[in-house]
Parts: structure tokens; sequence; C-alpha cells
């Protein structure tokens, strides 16, 4: 498994920015959800699969920390690192290292998978995305079990 985190670079356009000139703070959670939707296609999980097998990815919690600005022009690479537990949730943390190495902001989720039916969260979220990645290292899971579910 590596140690780097999945990364998805990003350059800030002009119009992602707010009358400070500086990223605005909704685009900071975009950035977050496209590097997550990069790293499940680069780890072979299919999420339209997934919603055709009722059930899909659903968002608890978001934290955004902010320490140094954005402006447009400014290149971002934003990091995908899954961290699991036992439950329900598990958390989907996303670093924004400017190129300079600094950290920029830190957005942070607590998610699950949804049973779009029963419209309850599955008791192993863990194992289900296991059970269709094909580069389960991507989601920081052991390959032990992967099976390709597509």
């Amino acid at each position: 498994m590596s140690s780097d985190p999945f990364s998805v670079r990003f350059q800030v356009r002009i119009y992602e920015v707010d009358p400070q000139l500086h990223l605005n703070g909704a685009v900071y959670v975009q950035y977050a959800d496209h590097s997550r939707f990069q790293c499940l296609q680069a780890a072979g999980v299919s999420v339209e699969g997934m919603l055709r097998d009722g059930f899909g990815p659903v968002n608890l919690e978001t934290v955004i920390r902010y320490y140094k600005e954005l402006r447009a022009g400014d290149e971002v690479d934003v990091t995908c690192d899954w961290k699991w537990g036992a439950g329900k949730t598990y958390r989907v943390e996303h670093a924004f290292r400017r190129s300079d190495g600094e950290v920029a902001a830190e957005v942070n989720y607590v998610s699950g998978l949804i049973d779009l039916e029963a419209r309850r969260l599955l008791t192993d979220p863990a194992h289900v995305w296991l059970s269709r990645a094909t580069r389960p290292d991507l989601l920081r899971l052991p390959a032990t079990e992967a099976v390709s579910a597509d």
C-alpha cells in the first residue's frame, strides 16, 4: 500500500474566486468532491453501478479549515485519504497543498453508504467498497478480499 494519499491537481480559475479575490469557500468542497470521485474511479469503483444496485455514498459531516489563501492562477494539489474504523461511518480527509508545499486548507468528511430504498446506512461500508474496488489500496483498504463487482 502506498504511503502517499491519492492526489489531484487543480488550477484556481478566476470565476472561482470571491470578492476578496481568494477561492470561494464552496469551491473547496467541490474540489474535495472531485478529488474523491477521481480516487474512486482510479480505484475501479463505479459509483453509477452502486446507484444501480440501490446504494450510494453520503456525507454526514463536512469540516473546512482554512490556513492560507488560494488565489486565481494558483495551483493546488488536493489529496484524498480514507480512514476506516468499525461501524457505519468512515472518514475522508482532503489536504489542499499549494505548489510551495504549504497546506492551504483541509476539507474532512464523515461519510457512509446509504441504502437508497430503506434510507438507512449500511452496516459495513468498508466491505462494500472493498468488494467493488480493483485498486483497494487507493481507498486504504487491504487488497486480500478485493473482488470486482462490475
